[in-house]
C-alpha cells in the first residue's frame, strides 16, 4: 500500500479549494489528501498544541490504545479522548476495529500563507 500524506491548507475560498481537490482526484496516481481551513483562527482553534502533540506522538507508530497514548504523552485519559475525537472528526486520526487509534499519514505538510491586513 502507498504511504498516505496530507496537505493542510488555509484558503478562505472553500469552493476553490474543493475544485482543486476534485481536479487532482482525476489523476491516475495517488495525489495525497487535503484538509482545508478557511481562516488561521479556525486552523489554530482546531489544531491546538496539545492536539498536535497527539498527532506527533502517533505518527508512524501504528495502532495505539487511548490509555497507552495518554501515558506516552503524560496526559489524562479523558482529555486525550476528547482531543482524539476532534482529531478523528478532522480526519487526522482514524479509529480501529480494536478500539484504538492510528495516524494513517506518513507525512503532513502545512501550506500557510498569511498576508498583511
Amino acid at each position: 500500500m502507498t504511504d498516505r500524506y496530507l496537505t493542510i491548507t488555509l484558503q478562505p475560498d472553500w469552493q476553490s479549494a474543493l475544485r482543486n481537490v476534485a481536479e487532482a482526484s482525476k489523476k491516475d496516481t495517488y495525489q495525497g489528501e487535503v484538509l482545508n481551513f478557511e481562516s488561521p483562527a479556525q486552523f489554530f482553534g482546531q489544531l491546538t498544541e496539545r492536539r498536535w502533540n497527539i498527532v506527533r506522538a502517533m505518527q508512524g507508530k501504528g495502532e495505539i490504545s487511548l490509555r497507552k497514548l495518554a501515558r506516552d504523552i503524560g496526559r489524562d485519559v479523558k482529555r486525550v479522548h476528547e482531543d482524539v475525537s476532534i482529531l478523528v472528526g478532522l480526519g487526522l486520526l482514524e479509529r480501529t476495529e480494536n478500539g484504538g487509534v492510528i495516524c494513517p499519514f506518513s507525512s503532513m505538510h502545512i501550506d500557510m500563507h498569511l498576508n498583511a491586513a
